[in-house]
């Protein structure tokens, strides 16, 4: 159910932006002093492009929704975090030694040795 509501929104957006690039351009000029009419006018005629673009965009939403409802009930209980708790499949080899030993963290200041005496 879910990849039929995925596809039929993706179907709706392509549409929807053919829709929206099909209309003509109304505000463009109106602020630099030219082109006739614009926000300027009052309310603009409803077109059949301008109710199938509020059509479009109602489905589009109405699917929106549909897939967030879809997905919270198909998601698990549990945290992310709560996932990483389980057991990592064992390994049936154990790791090769280093050549160069096995601590391989640098000396502490303990280990270092003492300063030579100053000559005076």
């Amino acid at each position: 159910m879910e990849n039929v509501i995925l596809t039929i929104h993706l179907i709706l957006a392509l549409c929807l932006i053919g829709v929206v690039l099909m209309q003509r351009s109304e505000g463009g000029m109106g602020a630099m002093g030219g082109g006739g009419g614009g926000a300027m006018t009052g309310r603009a005629a409803a077109t059949a492009l301008g109710k199938a673009t509020w059509a479009l965009a109602i489905a589009f939403l109405g699917t929106s929704i549909a897939l967030t409802i879809i997905a919270a009930a198909n998601s698990r209980g549990d945290s992310v975090i709560e996932r990483l708790g389980t057991d990592a499949p064992a390994t049936q080899e154990a790791p090769a030694p280093t050549p160069l030993g096995e601590n391989l963290l640098p000396p502490s200041t303990g280990d270092a040795p003492a300063p030579p005496p100053r000559a005076e």
